[in-house]
């Protein structure tokens, strides 16, 4: 016998119950949850082999617990849970965003469950409701109500149309049990990790949506109607800061004189709490700012410092930037720039949220031809300029068909004839160029794979949706359709029935 392993008290009991079934009954050791008797018990159907089965169970439990496989604890996955999070050592920002979906998703539908039965079929079926509807219907009509209090029903109380969860969130729910499960085979409560037999969701390609120029305009001239709010939407354009970081900015971190703003921290909120915290990628980055937002930035601090006096105060060596209070020594909430934000698009008939400033921000650096290290160092980017290339890949892959065109522009020109650059200039395009000439199909294709040379989209990744080509570039479902079909065609991409576009392996292009 391993050591370590629970001795065994009897070679375990079989008994006989009313309906004639039999129930195996083996000790398994010490529940470390609760400090009892710990046994296994499976029951088999009664009949004329019941007790040759039961004599199989009875060997097979024995032989799980002398392996150390078997669950040595009955607990539930609500204390499994509970106890993971009290030895978790997380930022008290992620701890409420684990304990938001642990109420929400996990409890309701696995929470009851002992972990002994859990398994990869279990955990599939629970995302495959989630995806149905985050609701969780359960496939029945019902009724949305507009609150849980007592009400009268009006137009507001609508009939439960099923919305799924995000493919984003539906990661995250699996990341939190697949790190409460290897806790529990760490702690030696189960043999196995049953999230480790469950089809992980799959990785949602990221697809921001900016505001378009004309929508960035209108936005900026709605802020400045009142100018402590146009400062600060101002400033989430140019600098891309994410919105604690703009609540926790200081007078002190600007330096007029080099016009460089270092940003050290951010402000972070959970409920009615708000502390300071460390950056999300805990790096503190120094960003130029152009001469127009300096100027703004001067004319808004002598505007507040004017307001101050006036109220026989002044503003505090380390005042925020932004603040309610006279003298700025309290930073404003970042759910209230978010909510103002939201309700502002809302009145100019847009569904925005206020994290779109940030994409507008980089994607305007990148087509303005800004190289990928420079905008991942501005907006905070780790890993060298990874997330930036994977995320905003299509502006990348539209700035650098811009800069080949501007490249040829100023290349001499060739006087010598060379055999072939004929015939090779006037080829139609197939697999090899892809000249989008003014088409918008043929610029998407175009734009698409050069994201695909760039390494932005490696073999085996799925391209955006059409529905959001065509979104991006202000085109028909139709023409983003085309593109994709050029690109396969081209053999670049292969296309299923249900499925997204994704990139063929270089090794199995078509020749």
């Amino acid at each position: 016998m391993p050591a370590g392993a629970p001795r065994r008290r009897s070679r375990g009991r079989i008994e006989v119950l009313p309906s004639g079934a039999l129930r195996v009954s083996v000790y398994a050791g010490l529940n470390p949850l609760t400090k009892q008797r710990h046994y296994l018990r499976e029951v088999v159907p009664a009949g004329p082999r019941a007790a040759k089965e039961a004599e199989k169970v009875r060997t097979r439990l024995l032989c799980e617990i002398d392996d150390r496989r078997n669950p040595r604890t009955s607990a539930t996955v609500n204390q499994l849970l509970d106890r993971y999070l009290g030895v978790l050592e997380i930022e008290d920002t992620t701890r409420a965003g684990y304990e938001s979906i642990i109420r929400n998703y996990i409890r309701p539908l696995l929470g009851h469950l002992s972990i002994a039965r859990v398994d990869g079929e279990t955990l599939d079926v629970f995302y495959a409701e989630l995806r149905r509807c985050r609701a969780r219907c359960g496939r029945r009509s019902c009724i949305d109500h507009r609150t849980s209090a007592e009400h009268q029903c009006d137009s507001r109380c609508t009939p439960h149309v099923c919305r799924p969860l995000g493919a984003s969130y539906l990661r995250q729910i699996h990341a939190l049990l697949n790190g409460a499960f290897v806790r529990a085979v760490r702690w030696r409560w189960l043999g196995t990790n049953p999230a480790q037999q469950a089809d992980a969701p799959t990785q949602p390609s990221p697809e921001p949506d900016p505001p378009s120029a004309d929508q960035a305009a209108r936005i900026v001239e709605e802020a400045w109607s009142d100018p402590d709010w146009g400062m600060l939407i101002w400033l989430g354009m140019t600098t891309g800061a994410r919105r604690g970081e703009l609540c926790a900015l200081r007078w002190n971190r600007l330096d007029f004189g080099t016009g460089v703003l270092d940003v050290r921290t951010a402000m972070a909120q959970v409920g009615g709490r708000l502390w300071e915290k460390d950056t999300k990628t805990h790096q503190r980055r120094r960003i130029v700012l152009d001469p127009q937002t300096l100027a703004l930035l001067r004319a808004y601090l002598q505007h507040r410092a004017l307001h101050a006096a006036t109220l026989g105060v002044e503003l505090a060596q380390d005042a925020y930037i932004f603040s309610k209070a006279v003298d700025h020594t309290t930073p404003i909430k970042p759910d209230t720039v978010t909510q103002r934000y939201s309700r502002m698009c809302a009145r100019l008939g847009w569904e925005m949220h206020i994290h779109q400033l940030r994409h507008y921000s980089a994607t305007e650096l990148v087509a303005a031809g800004v190289d990928i290290r420079t905008v991942a160092g501005r907006l905070g980017h780790s890993g060298g300029g990874s997330t930036t290339l994977r995320v905003y890949s299509a502006w990348v892959a539209e700035a650098d068909q811009r800069a080949a065109g501007a490249l040829a522009a100023r290349m001499p020109e060739l006087r010598v004839p060379l055999p072939g650059v004929h015939e090779v200039a006037t080829e139609p395009a197939g697999r090899e160029d892809l000249p989008h000439d003014g088409a918008p199909y043929r610029r998407i294709a175009a734009d698409l794979r050069a994201a695909i040379r760039c390494g932005a989209y490696a073999p085996g990744d799925h391209l955006p949706s059409e529905a959001s080509l065509a979104a991006r570039y202000g085109v028909a479902a139709s023409t983003a359709h085309r593109a994709i079909d050029l690109l396969k065609e081209a053999g670049e991409v292969t296309v299923s029935r249900g499925r997204r576009a994704s990139v063929v392996d270089a090794a199995h292009q078509v020749v």
